[in-house]
């Protein structure tokens, strides 16, 4: 595949083959007349061209928008056979833009040189018309600007209600879930509690494309702070806590996302179908049919089918005698089989109503040496801690994310990689 070029490296090439390839003395030449900059769009010289603006309508393909320009079934055809190992024509999505750049022979006469096509607002696809005989496809990626953002929110009913009211990126809000999945019941998340972030957010032009790096996080839930400050260990950029320890522990908080809780762990349930009271050891997640479920653990499969009341039934033995169980699932994941291991976070089936069930839920166990637990109230060990050899870096870079947190900084202060840190200065 073609390499991906930013719009500054495609207008370094072109200027380059403008200029021709001379030798090196030219550079020295101060009697050299100055190369004036071209007007560039897409890395194509937009002055040369008179250009047209369009929309993939329903239904339309890139053979009938070549076609409108002229460009006839025999060139369309070639064109199709280079695009498949680069961007296959079929792949244009109704909506997405496009652009096209035609000149005029001797005879008035339209010719369409390049047709370009914006995947997303930041990638985008030139096939370019040289001749009948000589079409080619290259991938582009227009220049992605980054503005560091610190944010702060109090929550009213959600985290993502939080998010949306304050304007920030919704990436935000799966990011931070995926921060602390180890550390805060994000089901459990009260009225009053609030955060602060510090984070990258990346635009291209004036249009916000996504963040990058969440550089630092500070989360208060239940009266507790939970701060959250990138490091990286063992080759690896992850989150560790104010004292060092690891935000990444032995068990998830909980084996799935968005969604609500609507039984709890209970020795004396009114079940729903059988109208009795029974111990209903586990919690049930009322999420809709389909939504992914993780292991909350590493671990081996031990059990893969139909568990009776239970319908489709997972159980997985984790280090430490602890055993996890997922009931009602509508299927399994792809690979999931009896004696498979499992890391924590893999996604190992899907949520159902299979089995004794109302409407679609997980119903999540854990036992610990054979005796149900309350998994909202499960202990998890952490991970690794920072190494000793890794304090005194990790207290540098910890500094000063939690300055950024609690204040104004300086650039100066700012952290702003991960690597090669310099201690001291």
């Amino acid at each position: 595949m073609k390499r991906l070029m930013t719009l500054a490296a495609l207008g370094v090439a072109w200027i380059a083959w403008s200029c021709g390839s001379g030798n090196t003395a030219a550079s020295d030449d101060k009697t050299a007349e100055p190369v004036a900059e071209r007007n560039l769009l897409y890395g194509i010289p937009v002055d040369d061209y008179r250009v047209e603006h369009g929309e993939i309508a329903p239904g339309e393909t890139m053979g009938r928008i070549l076609n409108r320009y002229g460009v006839g079934a025999a060139t369309v055809d070639r064109l199709d056979r280079v695009a498949k190992s680069e961007f296959p024509l079929g792949s244009i999505r109704a909506g997405n833009p496009y652009t096209a750049f035609i000149h005029e022979d001797s005879l008035n006469t339209p010719h369409l040189d390049y047709l370009v096509y914006e995947c997303n607002a930041s990638q985008y696809v030139v096939f370019a018309l040289h001749d009948a005989d000589s079409v080619s496809v290259t991938l582009g990626e227009k220049p992605v600007s980054v503005r560091r953002r610190k944010k702060q929110a109090t929550i009213e009913s959600s985290l993502w209600g939080a998010i949306m009211r304050e304007g920030m990126p919704y990436a935000l809000a799966a990011e931070l879930e995926e921060i602390y999945q180890w550390s805060i019941d994000f089901f459990g998340i009260q009225k009053g509690d609030a955060f602060t972030v510090i984070y990258d957010e990346r635009f291209v032009d004036t249009t916000a494309v996504g963040i990058g790096r969440v550089w630092g996080a500070k989360f208060s839930h239940g009266g507790k702070e939970y701060y959250a400050v990138p490091f990286r260990q063992n080759d690896r950029i992850q989150y560790w806590d104010i004292s060092g320890g690891s935000l990444r522990k032995q068990l998830l908080k909980a084996p799935l996302k968005y969604s609500r809780i609507s039984s709890r762990f209970s020795n004396a349930r009114l079940h729903p179908i059988y109208k009795i009271y029974r111990p209903h050891h586990g919690v049930d997640y009322a999420a809709p049919k389909g939504t992914p479920v993780h292991a909350v653990a590493d671990g081996t499969v031990t059990f893969k089918g139909w568990g009776g009341g239970g319908g489709n039934t997972l159980k997985i033995k984790h280090p430490g005698n602890m055993m996890s169980g997922y009931l009602h699932l509508s299927r399994f994941a792809k690979g999931i089989a009896k004696g498979s291991r499992v890391s924590q976070g893999q996604l190992i089936g899907y949520v159902g109503s299979t089995g004794a069930s109302t409407g679609p839920h997980l119903d999540f166990r854990l036992w610990r040496n054979g005796k149900p637990i309350d998994p909202l109230k499960a202990p998890s060990e952490p991970a690794e801690p920072i190494a000793e050899g890794n304090r005194a870096a990790f207290e540098f870079v910890r500094d000063r994310i939690v300055a950024e947190l609690e204040g104004e900084v300086s650039d100066s202060l700012r952290i702003t990689q991960l690597d090669s840190i310099r201690i001291g200065r």
